[in-house]
């Protein structure tokens, strides 16, 4: 696990939103990024992530900031060198709680720390955090003032178009205004709305209707923020559309379910030569076996590669042997080998 051993100042803080000021365009550090998901973007998934994109911003799973004042954080806040850039996603809703949490993010190496404003689940809405805080910017204000007090690295803000009967751009405009006016730098935007009476999180994802000229308005009227959409993007011709209007595109499901599309967004993007799904999974043995010595089970990481050969030849095959295989308490690299070979064309 990494750790940075500084402490911040709040002039620190501002220095950093300096920086992230020029953050946007061509080359700013939120062009890709890779949502925070929950189940999904473990330590595990990010470090095969980053294998296919040595650019993309990776983030956390929501780690709420009660878990990490009163539970765990080593193994909350635990992550891999080879991760970087990488940011700690929190949910909460307690300005002081929050600002502890975040100086431990920043103490254990992360390069951001970001609010979700978001997440539309029922735990969540009992927590006072995720999407319902939407309905209180102000709230979300000082938690982020407070946030940014505490660190030197960015504090950011990922959020939905509105929730539930918030319907009105007014509502996203006051919303941005207000972070603005509480010093944030970085917003990321999904562009849905979310319903929290009525869809399950699951229906949030696909049922409200996406809306991406809203966020590209929001662009154009807060030139000086860092805008990032996201949203049932699913193809690098889309992210070339979407990089026209604002400063970065975040994959969620899509990145996950068909990894390899990250490596060809990397090389459209950044010219980087596209590795073969093949050489990529070699590259994780290294990270399997070191793994495997401190006994965490094989299926903890495979279940994250199931979708690296996706629409190819032998691609059901390579994820039936993972899937059948990787809960047996030996199984090892030699699995991923097998997995491997059924890829392969067979000899007539």
């Amino acid at each position: 696990m990494s750790a940075a051993s500084h402490h911040s100042t709040p002039q620190s803080a501002a220095a950093a939103f300096d920086t992230t000021r020029k953050a946007g365009g061509a080359d700013g550090p939120w062009r890709l990024s890779v949502a925070p998901m929950m189940d999904w973007t473990d330590r595990h998934c990010r470090y095969f992530h980053r294998l296919l994109t040595p650019h993309a911003r990776l983030y956390t799973e929501m780690v709420t900031s009660a878990a990490l004042v009163h539970g765990s954080r080593l193994h909350l806040l635990e992550h891999s060198q080879q991760e970087h850039p990488v940011a700690l996603q929190l949910g909460g809703s307690d300005p002081a709680e929050l600002a502890r949490a975040a100086r431990f993010g920043e103490q254990a190496g992360y390069d951001e720390i970001n609010l979700n404003v978001g997440c539309p689940s029922d735990r969540v809405q009992s927590g006072r955090f995720g999407a319902c805080l939407m309905r209180e910017p102000a709230l979300v204000a000082q938690c982020m003032q407070a946030m940014a007090a505490a660190v030197a690295v960015p504090v950011t803000v990922k959020c939905r178009i509105g929730v539930d009967d918030q319907d009105a751009y007014a509502d996203l405009q006051h919303f941005t205004e207000t972070m603005l006016e509480a010093g944030v730098r970085v917003l990321t935007v999904h562009a849905r709305k979310a319903w929290l009476k009525g869809l399950s999180p699951k229906e949030n994802r696909d049922i409200p209707p996406l809306d991406y000229e809203r966020v590209y308005r929001l662009k154009r009227e807060f030139p000086e923020l860092v805008i990032a959409i996201n949203g049932g993007i699913t193809t690098v011709d889309q992210v070339r559309e979407h990089l026209a209007h604002v400063d970065g595109v975040m994959l969620g499901r899509a990145a996950y379910h068909n990894p390899y599309l990250l490596a060809e967004i990397e090389q459209a993007l950044w010219g980087t030569p596209l590795p073969t799904r093949a050489e990529v999974l070699e590259h994780m043995r290294g990270y399997v076996e070191a793994e495997r010595a401190r006994d965490v089970h094989l299926r903890h990481i495979t279940r994250h590669l199931l979708g690296l050969f996706l629409g190819q030849p032998g691609g059901r095959r390579f994820r039936r042997v993972l899937s059948e295989g990787a809960h047996l308490a030996n199984a090892d690299w030699s699995l991923l080998e097998e997995a491997l070979s059924q890829t392969r064309p067979r000899a007539a």
